[in-house]
């Protein structure tokens, strides 16, 4: 009998484009490998923090920030929930807050994650901006595959699995 390849995945949610896209690749990727799928969002209070220690951000602005935050990432992972639900794959949910890639490769570690699935880089971003700087230490730092999901016929895979 073959080992499995992937028994625990864990995808980075966001809310961008490319993190749906990388939800969906999980998604199929759960089912067809039948593993274990937990989606990650991460409130980014180090870039908050920065911001507010920088005076761009006034405390009362940095409280209404994070919570803005808490908000937008409980639904995108409820979203997340519904794609997985839709075809049949069980997910475990987790909002966490801190550094992005710090988090992320706690929540892999913590499952013990053969994967970590995350977007591509949107094509309007900079190859600098935070969300590539989180990709790229993650990448260095993790203990596990890393795969950066940009299957152009995503959707289309997504619908027929």
């Amino acid at each position: 009998m073959a080992i499995p390849l992937f028994t625990s995945i864990v995808v980075a949610i966001n809310g961008s484009d490319a993190s749906i896209f990388a939800a969906k690749y999980a998604i199929v990727l759960a089912k067809n490998c039948d593993c274990r799928l937990t989606a990650v969002y991460v409130v980014d209070t180090a870039t908050i923090k920065q911001l507010t220690l920088s005076n761009i951000l006034i405390q009362e602005e940095n409280q209404e920030y994070t919570r803005s935050l808490e908000i937008e990432g409980d639904r995108y992972l409820s979203f997340m929930e519904e794609l997985a639900k839709a075809k049949g794959v069980a997910i475990e949910k987790e909002m966490r807050r801190g550094e992005v890639y710090a988090e992320l490769l706690s929540a892999a570690n913590e499952r013990k994650a053969d994967l970590i699935i995350l977007g591509g880089w949107e094509r309007n971003r900079r190859p600098n901006d935070l969300m590539s700087n989180s990709c790229m230490e993650i990448m260095a730092n993790t203990k596990c595959s890393v795969l950066l999901a940009i299957e152009p016929g995503i959707d289309k895979i997504y619908r027929e699995a």
